[in-house]
């Protein structure tokens, strides 16, 4: 009964919550008892948060008994990337520089969360402070993707999708500053969405790259991306840059998935070479079933994309360069005293925590970010690179004159295995050379499950679509869902390998 309770969608768990057939006792518990099966081998999780997470479903369960009016996601569990601040809860971003840190406060989107009386099961883990495409860089071991425990889970999300892939969770937070949403629900064959860019509250999201930074749903479905969207989404005074505009009507388009008389873009750039032939063989079926169901098709032209990956390997540490200036040893995090310094200086204090609490790659980005940003070379990189940024968003302004929403292959390949390019940065960096442009214009995009490759191995089907028309990926994800799903006779999670419980 456990098995079948945690296989369920979040939308199922939620009618049965509200029908009184299953408690959210049962259900928190039924999921806490499989992390603690197979988290062991998956390693999802930094941080199982069992006692919270069964008082609140306790809560959620004597409210609705009471006859209270509850949200309709009361009950229904959801595990949070780490980069997210929760209260009483570690909040560690994967890294040695924040080991053990409590918060104070919670992100916006967990306040949603608690109010939507969702039991929080724990912190998922993730590349340090969300750097990487494997979560091989998180400073706690890698996660290992459930469909192959040899292989990586995508990164820097891979513990928010390996968890939801493995059943542990079946809703989680991830965050996608390049594509740590999209990347991970790839290769892991779920569903993965980067709301517009300030579409979700980004208040409590430990910092990567301000500019680029945006959580959003990591799901086994598109219903249950479009429910947990709607639950985070909304303006928030705490944020800046936070739309002032209500969510986008997700559910409803996710409820309605018609794509008749819609135009499908091609991206000419995203649809050449580099591919695995598996991974191009289900995007073009996809592209066909979208057809068969009544969509049109047109091929679009964005030039810049081709400078997209050198812009955003500019943005993106320079933006990192400034962010993690503050852990400095001074305030909070990590604090090494220098060894055989007798009375060390707050500059030999903070040199050498930095170089204990931070991995490779953060220095390496935090190096390249502050070359990009000195004196001399700012104009010439930095300046350049926000230059070809704006040629990205005029491109997307120009292809969605001729098309509802734009569509690629997520990733170039399937997952690889762990190890297997820890060496080479910047093949490391060529696994989110389709997702970036969402993120440099600051658009909405989603993967989902397009079928196996010929290595028996999840492929992912990514939609972008214009600012603030969110519910355009969620129409059409649905839809494509709908009639792949035929195809396989269910969804695509069901063909994966059984994990074995640890006894």
């Amino acid at each position: 009964m456990t098995d079948d309770i945690i296989r369920l969608s979040a939308a199922e768990m939620a009618s049965k919550l509200a029908d009184g057939s299953l408690t959210s006792v049962e259900l928190t518990q039924a999921h806490l008892d499989r992390i603690a099966a197979v988290d062991g081998d998956v390693h999802a999780f930094l941080h199982v948060n069992a006692e919270e997470a069964l008082a609140t479903a306790a809560q959620v369960d004597a409210d609705r008994a009471a006859g209270k009016t509850l949200h309709p996601l009361a009950g229904v569990p959801v595990a949070v990337k780490d980069v997210v601040t929760t209260k009483g809860q570690p909040t560690t971003a994967g890294s040695k520089m924040l080991e053990g840190w409590i918060p104070p406060y919670d992100a916006t989107i967990v306040t949603k969360l608690r109010a939507a009386g969702m039991p929080i099961l724990g912190k998922t883990n993730m590349d340090e402070f969300a750097m990487g495409s494997s979560t091989e860089h998180s400073a706690y071991g890698p996660t290992h993707n459930p469909w192959d425990l040899e292989r990586i889970p995508g990164g820097s999300g891979g513990g928010s999708a390996a968890a939801v892939a493995a059943f542990e969770a079946p809703l989680a937070v991830g965050t996608d500053t390049g594509g740590s949403i999209r990347q991970p629900a790839s290769v892991t064959g779920t569903v993965g969405t980067k709301p517009t860019y300030g579409g979700i509250s980004r208040y409590g999201l430990i910092a990567m790259a301000s500019s680029l930074d945006q959580a959003g749903p990591c799901t086994r479905s598109v219903l249950d991306a479009a429910l947990l969207h709607d639950v985070m989404g909304g303006h928030d005074g705490m944020d800046s840059t936070s739309i002032d505009a209500p969510v986008p009507p997700v559910v409803e388009a996710a409820k309605r998935g018609d794509v008749s008389g819609m135009k499908i873009g091609i991206i000419e750039q995203l649809d050449g070479e580099g591919y695995q032939s598996g991974v191009k063989a289900r995007f073009d079926e996809a592209v066909a079933a979208l057809v068969d169901a009544g969509a049109e098709v047109v091929t679009v032209s964005c030039p810049s994309f081709e400078q997209a990956l050198a812009a955003y390997y500019l943005v993106m540490p320079s933006e990192v360069s400034s962010n993690l200036a503050k852990f400095d040893a001074m305030r909070y995090g990590l604090r090494v005293s220098p060894e055989g310094v007798e009375a060390p200086s707050a500059e030999q204090v903070m040199a050498a925590s930095r170089d204990a609490g931070f991995g490779s790659e953060v220095k390496r980005r935090i190096i390249l970010g502050t070359y990009a940003l000195s004196s001399g070379y700012y104009d010439a990189y930095y300046g350049q690179a926000q230059k070809v940024r704006t040629l990205i968003a005029r491109d997307f302004a120009k292809a969605f004159e001729t098309a509802d929403v734009l569509v690629s292959p997520t990733c170039p390949t399937t997952a690889f295995k762990l190890g297997e390019k820890l060496e080479d940065p910047m093949a490391m960096y060529l696994n989110d050379v389709a997702t970036i442009p969402a993120n440099l214009a600051g658009l909405p995009g989603m993967s989902l499950p397009a079928g196996l490759s010929d290595d028996g191995l999840p492929v992912g089907f990514q939609i972008l679509a214009p600012a603030t028309k969110d519910e355009r990926m969620y129409e059409v994800g649905a839809a494509l869902e709908k009639a792949l799903e035929k195809t396989w006779g269910g969804p695509l999670l069901a063909k994966a390998p059984a994990l074995k419980e640890n006894n």
